[in-house]
């Protein structure tokens, strides 16, 4: 729950709003004497179907409103989407787990992730599904496109996708760093659906990575350099940073960029020539296969 200074930041954002809002806005008369600007404390307690008292309590920083009552009052108030996130925050709410990315997302990003046609980038959701990547994320790890929608998930890839074990020099602690960032990202919402499946589809077809989603541990996503070694191609180091959408926070957007010329050089060719990464024929992509089509099977019998 939000702590006293937050619940009295949550009186003074909403008595803001108040003083700034218009009877005539929310369907009010107004009369000629009004000894305070806005709205007055019992209008908003009205239209948001709640006792005056308690209202005026709310906005002295003395109760605390359950979600649906928050709601109500800023849906009086009109706040935005962003003044509604603001209050739950401010009231001790997270986002619920039911929140979806805001339509057309993907398409916002996808151009800030094609500007950089020498460094892999992937835009994640919530839960960690790949939601659109450029050309050089295809070149190094595989085409997504290539696995199942519904293992087409990070955590999955990093744990069941033989290529980024062969490719990746420090696959084991990325790999390790990105579930405990999962962990604890997935905090709220560890009862959502997706969470779940994402786990069963792990469990299945890497069993033997078992406790690494059995542990408890939590971290941020750190930004680190990283070696691959591309089939045919010299050692190429790369910087790892993340950063989230303002449209979004609980999206991430993963960029990998070359460390030195030398390694954005050899990068390029890598995306020139994506096969020499993704081996359509190794032994690895047909073990990818198998599991691929196994999933499908089992998914659809």
């Amino acid at each position: 729950m939000s702590t006293p200074l937050a619940s009295q930041e949550l009186g003074a954002f909403l008595r803001a709003h108040r003083e700034l809002l218009k009877p005539a806005e929310v369907g009010l008369v107004a009369t000629a004497r009004r000894r305070t600007p806005g709205l007055r404390r019992e209008e908003v307690a009205s239209l948001s179907g709640v006792g005056l008292a308690w209202y005026t309590w709310l906005e002295q920083g003395r109760v605390t409103a359950s979600r649906q009552v928050l709601e109500a009052v800023a849906r009086a108030l009109r706040l935005d989407n962003a003044g509604l996130r603001h209050a739950m925050r401010l009231a001790g709410y997270h986002e619920s787990a039911e929140d979806r990315l805001p339509a057309g997302l993907a398409a916002t990003v996808q151009p800030v992730l094609d500007s950089w046609p020498d460094s892999p980038a992937v835009l994640l959701d919530r839960h960690f599904d790949l939601l659109c990547w450029n050309t050089p994320w295809s070149a190094l790890w595989g085409a997504p496109e290539a696995v199942p929608a519904e293992r087409r998930n990070l955590m999955w890839l990093m744990a069941a996708d033989p290529r980024l074990r062969t490719v990746l020099r420090e696959w084991e602690p990325l790999a390790m760093n990105i579930f405990q960032h999962f962990r604890a990202q997935a905090g709220q919402s560890l009862d959502h659906p997706r969470t779940s499946e994402v786990y069963r589809h792990l469990d299945q077809d890497a069993p033997e990575l078992r406790h690494w989603w059995a542990c408890h541990s939590v971290a941020d996503l750190t930004a680190r350099t990283l070696t691959v070694e591309p089939t045919g191609l010299t050692p190429i180091r790369l910087t790892l940073s993340s950063f989230r959408p303002v449209d979004d926070p609980s999206a991430l957007v993963l960029l990998f960029t070359p460390l030195t010329p030398e390694d954005r050089t050899a990068l390029a060719t890598l995306t020139s020539q994506p096969l020499r990464a993704v081996g359509d024929r190794s032994p690895a992509h047909q073990s990818l296969v198998a599991i691929s089509s196994s999933a499908s099977a089992s998914l659809n019998p």
